[in-house]
C-alpha cells in the first residue's frame, strides 16, 4: 500500500474502578477512547483530520493515563500507539511502558542489528512496486555476460513506474563472465528485478545488497534490504526502536 497517515495499536491500563472506568469513558477524544470491555485505550474508528495528529493523539493518551489514579499505576501493563504523522511521512512510537512510564520515539531504520531471513518473493514490503526506490550494487556470473547485461539493464530502462528509473548501470567485465549491477535511486520493482537476477545468475554466484525506500513519503515500517551471500537470497526488515532484537 501507499504510505497511509493514520493511528494503530492499543495501551492496557489493567483493572479499573468503576468510577475510573467512567471518567475515561467520558472524556472527549478525536483520536483516541476508552474501551470499558478490555480496559484499554484503543483508537476510535472514525479518524478526524482537522487536527495535527501527533500532538493530538499524544495529549489525549497523557490525559486518560492522568485520570489513572497514582495507586493504581504502577499495575498498568502498557503498550503501544503507532503514528504515521500526515506531514514528512514519519512513524513515531507512544510506548507506555509497565507501570505508567510513557516514551514518545521516532522509527530509526537499523539494518546493523538486524536479522536476516530467506526472501520469499512476495508480501516483503508495504511499498507499491511503482514507487519503489533502490539502491545497491549486485554482481554474478553468467555464461553470456554480455547478453545477461543487455537484459537486465532492458528491464530497468523499460519499467512503468511512477517516476524517472534513476541511474541503473548493468555492465558484462572485460575478463569473464561476470556482470556488475549498480543501482542509485532506480525506480524498479524489487521482486521482479529479483526474478530476473536469479535467471540469469549462474547458481550460487549472485553477491551484493539492495535497499528498498520509496519515491512517496517516507515508510520506515516497509523499508527493507536485500541480501545476496552464500548462494541464498535474503532479506532483512531494519529495527525500529531501541529496544527491538
Amino acid at each position: 500500500m501507499l504510505y497511509d497517515p493514520g493511528c494503530r495499536g492499543r495501551v492496557e491500563l489493567g483493572g479499573l474502578p468503576d468510577e475510573v472506568q467512567r471518567r475515561l469513558e467520558a472524556l472527549p477524544g478525536e483520536w483516541l477512547e476508552f474501551d470499558p470491555t478490555s480496559g484499554a485505550i484503543v483508537v476510535r474508528h472514525i479518524q478526524p483530520t482537522s487536527a495535527p495528529m501527533l500532538p493530538t493523539i499524544a495529549a489525549e493518551l497523557v490525559r486518560m493515563l492522568a485520570e489513572t489514579p497514582s495507586c493504581l499505576q504502577a499495575s498498568v501493563p502498557g503498550g503501544s500507539l503507532y503514528v504515521h504523522t500526515e506531514e514528512g511521512g514519519q512513524l513515531v512510537r507512544l510506548h507506555v511502558e509497565e507501570g505508567g512510564t510513557l516514551h514518545i520515539e521516532w522509527a530509526h531504520p537499523d539494518y546493523g542489528r538486524a536479522a536476516t531471513q530467506p526472501y520469499t518473493g512476495s508480501g516483503e514490503t508495504c511499498i507499491e512496486p511503482v514507487v519503489q526506490r533502490l539502491n545497491g550494487a549486485v554482481s554474478f556470473s553468467a555464461v553470456y555476460a554480455d547478453r545477461a547485461a543487455q537484459d537486465i539493464q532492458k528491464l530497468a530502462d523499460t519499467y512503468e513506474g511512477l517516476y524517472p528509473e534513476g541511474d541503473f548501470e548493468a555492465t558484462a567485465g572485460k575478463a569473464g563472465g561476470t556482470v556488475q549491477i549498480e543501482l542509485r535511486d532506480v525506480n524498479l520493482d524489487i521482486e521482479l528485478l529479483v526474478k530476473r537476477l536469479q535467471k540469469l545468475a549462474t547458481p550460487g554466484t549472485l553477491a551484493g545488497s539492495i535497499e528498498v525506500g520509496t519515491f512517496g513519503e517516507l515508510c520506515p515500517d516497509g523499508q527493507i534490504r536485500i541480501l545476496f551471500e552464500d548462494g541464498g537470497t535474503l532479506v532483512q526488515h531494519p529495527l525500529l526502536w531501541p529496544d527491538d532484537n
